[in-house]
């Protein structure tokens, strides 16, 4: 990989500058990074926000000086970052297609050349790389669509989206986390709460996780939905290879 930069962005962060790429390769490195910077527990670092190619790391001012955090960070990102070794966690998202839930799954059947089942076969069948978080608290940055199913976007986008649909919008898909206007093509949705603020940790996945679709039936919908309303759901995730 091409040499990491280290930049001041402003007077409260650092931006780390990968190579400037949509790639899982970037996206390792970034999620390794991070995992470092944790390691060294340095105190000032207020937060970190991964984005596709960089790094951002905010600081308290009062706390670290910027020429100090600046040597740290830049001694951090050259060491080896052995991606290879941080662990793929995969979540197991449960995903109620078509009906009421997924009123475009038709359009993207016919856009795609596939039957109905097949597109909710291949929509489900890989784990997508959570490049990184953005938009809406919780809205994760997928990659990896099957290319046949990737659909233009609504002419004009739906004034409210339902928490927890799940759409294709050109060649990226996701769930929409809180009720939100937007153009994508929905296709099912989730019981889970991709985001709840009542929590101590509001926000499920994490960027460089993996998220893979479950189908389920309108009944089981129903029984999840109901245990996550009591709080007695846990979501499902397994380490990937």
């Amino acid at each position: 990989m091409e040499k990491v930069r280290v930049v001041a962005a402003g007077d409260s962060a650092i931006l780390i500058l990968f190579k400037q790429e949509i790639s899982e390769e970037v996206n390792r490195a970034i999620s390794a990074t991070v995992q470092l910077i944790k390691m060294q527990q340095i105190e000032g670092i207020v937060d970190m926000i991964p984005a596709y190619a960089s790094l951002l790391v905010e600081y308290n001012p009062l706390v670290i000086r910027y020429e100090e955090l600046y040597k740290r960070l830049h001694s951090i990102v050259k060491m080896d970052t052995q991606v290879e070794s941080l662990e793929k966690k995969i979540w197991e998202i449960p995903v109620c297609y078509g009906g009421e839930f997924g009123p475009d799954l038709s359009f993207v059947a016919e856009n795609s050349g596939y039957s109905v089942e097949e597109v909710i076969e291949r929509h489900s069948r890989d784990a997508y790389l959570i490049y990184m978080l953005g938009f809406l608290p919780g809205f994760t940055y997928l990659g990896g669509l099957e290319e046949k199913l990737h659909t233009k976007r609504l002419d004009n986008p739906r004034l409210c989206i339902p928490a927890g649909s799940v759409g294709i919008g050109g060649s990226q898909t996701g769930v929409y986390p809180v009720d939100s206007p937007g153009g994508w093509r929905l296709i099912g949705k989730t019981p889970v709460k991709m985001y709840n603020p009542a929590k101590q940790d509001p926000i499920l996945t994490r960027a460089g996780e993996y998220i893979r679709f479950c189908p389920i039936s309108l009944k089981e919908y129903r029984e999840i939905e109901e245990a996550v309303a009591k709080d007695e759901y846990e979501v499902k995730w397994y380490k990937g290879e």
